[in-house]
């Protein structure tokens, strides 16, 4: 088991940053892959950046290469996306996610990801 709690949302000017976090109940070391996860309103949740704990490669949507940047922090057990020049297409509800023993289907899928926190909402205004 693997439980997972976001913190950071907010809202925001766009250009503007926040850096979210997630704490994790089991060692991040231990978890194959982290990632992030976001669902504006009417739309399907998407990955938007992944982490691998064995090596720390990193996958990025194409809509926020250069302008996020995912990372983890071991010791701390905790996850953090810092996102930077936000746009107001960023807006929504943002989930963190674990693999942890199931089955891999590749960076931001969702089906790949087995545990997830509530959410942490971001709005980016105009």
């Amino acid at each position: 088991q693997v439980q997972l709690v976001e913190s950071g949302g907010g809202s925001v000017q766009a250009e503007g940053s926040l850096r979210l976090s997630c704490a994790a109940s089991r060692y991040t070391r231990s978890i194959y892959s982290m990632g992030w996860f976001r669902q504006a309103p009417g739309k399907e949740r998407e990955g938007v950046a992944s982490i691998y704990a064995l090596g720390g490669g990193t996958y990025y949507a194409d809509s926020v290469k250069g302008r996020f940047t995912i990372s983890q922090d071991n010791a701390k057990n905790t996850l953090y996306l810092q996102m930077n020049s936000l746009k107001p297409e960023d807006t929504g509800m943002y989930y963190c996610a674990a693999q942890y023993g199931g089955r891999w289907y590749g960076p931001g899928q969702l089906r790949s990801y087995n545990y997830w926190g509530q959410g942490t909402q971001v709005t980016v205004s105009s």
